[in-house]
């Protein structure tokens, strides 16, 4: 028998809130008090630049005791924000993790549950990469790289802190999405492959981590100006020098601009992220939504997040073995 009498309590508090959570658009001042983080271990990937950089500053600020992880060290990135951390007495400490390596992920998660004593509060899973252009001129090379990364990455880190946190029966976990998670764009690349696949594994372990007292956030943001732009366009313009003319040849316009992208036009605030994260970590546990969309503009998929949750309800939530699950995330 599933004991749901924590979240059933709690969530009924709080259903009103949480549901109106899951999709109005961030607002930097939206909210009259910072959220207190005081006493949370928070781990978070790909803390060299964007959301992962200025969340590591904002959750240490609020009080939390912040491991940001990035890949190659040493590196400048690393130097900058412990710099930062050493002047404004921030409790911030940097670990190299490359979310590609299963044996670094382990290290990483249990250097930090050493320095933590014990398991994570939190979870951010934020380390990710795009690659743009049609599918078909997508190689292996760039599929699988795109999957590596933005799937079994996301992945390999909920596997490496679960178990602590499921002996404690506390936790939170988030991924961050993306709008591009719930619609799609032509000539993406596999980033909405990607993301639709973590929109699925996350709502699905939210459902499997209820009688473990696990919290799991899925964060879908817009565009926003981060150095993904940059990034994206080392990777997208390696795969077109590479790419087989048999395949470029049916889109020459899209194929001359792989690569070439900037990001212009961007202007919404990157700490909408962190302000929404730090928000939901700071809630009770029970009654955190399961999505929370982000953007400096429009959120195209507030209703399709709904019909989303109505299906699952209306599908599984009279069910005996499931139904308990599906209704503790999303009554």
């Amino acid at each position: 028998m599933i004991d749901l009498t924590r979240r059933t309590l709690l969530a009924g508090a709080a259903a009103t809130t949480a549901l109106a959570a899951t999709v109005t658009r961030a607002q930097p001042d939206a909210v009259a008090a910072a959220p207190d983080l005081s006493g949370k271990s928070i781990l978070i990937t790909g803390c060299s630049s964007g959301f992962g950089r200025v969340g590591a500053e904002h959750y240490a600020r609020l009080g939390a005791k912040v491991f940001a992880t990035m890949r190659n060290l040493p590196r400048p990135e690393a130097e900058e924000l412990e710099a930062l951390a050493h002047d404004e007495n921030l409790d911030i400490t940097v670990i190299e993790l490359d979310v590609l390596d299963d044996d670094m992920v382990a290290r990483a998660v249990a250097e930090a549950e050493r320095l933590a004593g014990g398991a994570l509060d939190v979870l951010v899973n934020n380390a990710g990469i795009g690659i743009s252009g049609p599918v078909e001129v997508h190689d292996m090379e760039a599929v699988r790289l795109a999957f590596d990364t933005n799937v079994f990455g996301y992945h390999r880190l909920a596997r490496a802190v679960l178990p602590a946190m499921r002996a404690r029966k506390r936790g939170q976990i988030f991924a961050v999405s993306s709008q591009l998670g719930r619609v799609i764009v032509p000539f993406g690349g596999m980033y909405s492959a990607n993301k639709f696949a973590v929109e699925a594994m996350f709502e699905q372990l939210a459902y499997e981590l209820v009688p473990h007292n696990i919290d799991v956030t899925i964060i879908e943001p817009g565009g926003y100006p981060t150095k993904v732009w940059v990034n994206r366009n080392v990777y997208t313009g390696a795969l077109k020098e590479r790419a087989a003319e048999i395949h470029t040849a049916g889109y020459p316009e899209v194929v001359a601009a792989m690569g070439t992208e900037d990001g212009s036009g961007r202007s919404a605030d990157t700490m909408d992220v962190p302000r929404a994260i730090a928000e939901i970590a700071a809630m009770p546990p029970g009654t955190r939504p399961l999505r929370r969309a982000v953007s400096g503009s429009a959120i195209p998929q507030t209703e399709i997040n709904r019909v989303a949750a109505q299906t699952q309800l209306a599908m599984l939530g009279r069910s005996e073995r499931l139904g308990p699950l599906v209704r503790a995330v999303h009554d």
